[in-house]
């Protein structure tokens, strides 16, 4: 998503509601009590406040309670929170006065803070827990290190087909073999879902990128009369299949927990989601370096990752994690072993470079 986003439109957007932060004001949310970025302790540990950027909600409270929270425990540095957008970031960096030292953001916006020269090449020597620590390379760039991944999956009613369940974006596609009306993600909810429409054609997982866009519009052609709405938030597809308004969506990934636990016929399939992920980095001028890395390596740690993960369905970048988790909460995680298998991560570079002229396309497509 764009920042997906998990900001503006985000699923971090969150289960259950996840809002996005502030774009008109730096409202700062504290954490703990520090309200000086510097004030001296009487005590044997630092209190200086580090602010960090995230998207609120109930993202940001499993980073409050998962990994500032516990951090602050640890060092004495207190955490204070900032709900932000990308525009009003970048202005603040361009304007040498950056009001925050850690942003937590999508990897999506690391590429556009990259080429903007708004955030600070990472020095990996000084974070010890990114050692070893086996995060995959598209996580791994020069401004921004992976935090944690979510996922775009195909979502279904269980109730509708005499027992049959769709495995494939093919299966989705299939309106004889499934049949009943379904919904897609709109483009004003994050980037088209053309992989989904390649995958329905036969693209291997491996052979998705450069996307073929012709060949995607040729394949959303064969759909386009059974999509009943496109949908433009990530509350929506919960909605429509909770009152049987559509059989099948594509849907956030977790927006469906809360309807599944309390009894609603649906679930999700996991063959060829797509994932995303949320990073780290460090703005161009944050006023506390050293404290900046301390607490990305500290967000880093399994133990941490397994601890974000048991409060919010965005699964771990560190692999080890896995070994701290619950097998309840871990196969339902999208960089679950069987699931890094079974998905593909979405290239954030190809995006960035034909984001617009798909969206264009998109918004053509849709009216014709």
């Amino acid at each position: 998503m764009k920042d997906a986003r998990i900001d503006r439109r985000m699923f971090l957007r969150g289960v259950g509601g996840a809002t996005a932060g502030v774009a008109a004001a730096s409202v700062l949310s504290a954490c703990g009590t520090g309200t000086s970025r510097t004030a001296a302790s009487g005590g044997g540990k630092s209190s200086k406040t580090l602010v960090v950027r995230d998207s609120g909600g109930t993202y940001g409270d499993a980073n409050q309670k998962a990994i500032y929270e516990p951090f602050t425990k640890e060092t004495g540095i207190q955490i204070q929170v900032v709900n932000i957008q990308y525009a009003q970031m970048l202005a603040q960096v361009q304007q040498g006065r950056p009001q925050f030292d850690v942003i937590d953001d999508s990897m999506s916006d690391f590429l556009r803070f990259k080429k903007a020269g708004a955030t600070e090449d990472l020095d990996y020597d000084r974070l010890k827990n990114f050692k070893n620590a086996g995060i995959a390379k598209a996580l791994v760039t020069s401004n921004a290190i992976g935090k944690n991944y979510w996922a775009s999956v195909m979502a279904y009613r269980t109730d509708v087909w005499g027992g049959q369940k769709p495995s494939s974006w093919a299966d989705f596609w299939d309106t004889k073999a499934f049949p009943g009306d379904r919904s897609l993600q709109g483009l004003d909810a994050d980037r088209p879902v053309l992989e989904f429409a390649l995958l329905a054609d036969g693209v291997p997982l491996d052979k998705l990128y450069p996307l073929d866009v012709d060949r995607a519009f040729t394949s959303l052609d064969n759909i386009k009369g059974s999509v009943k709405k496109y949908w433009d938030t990530g509350a929506l597809p919960g909605v429509l299949l909770g009152r049987k308004e559509v059989v099948a969506s594509d849907v956030w990934h977790g927006r469906l927990d809360a309807l599944i636990q309390q009894g609603s016929p649906l679930a999700y399939q996991w063959n060829g989601a797509r994932r995303q992920s949320n990073a780290l980095g460090i703005p161009k001028g944050a006023a506390n370096l050293d404290t900046a890395y301390q607490l990305i390596d500290f967000a880093l740690r399994p133990d941490v990752q397994a601890a974000y993960a048991e409060l919010y369905p965005m699964a771990p970048s560190v692999p080890a994690a896995y070994k701290k988790l619950v097998p309840a909460t871990a196969a339902n995680l999208a960089s679950s072993p069987e699931h890094l298998k079974s998905g593909f991560d979405m290239d954030v570079q190809w995006w960035d470079e034909n984001g617009d002229a798909v969206a264009k396309r998109w918004q053509e497509w849709t009216h014709a």
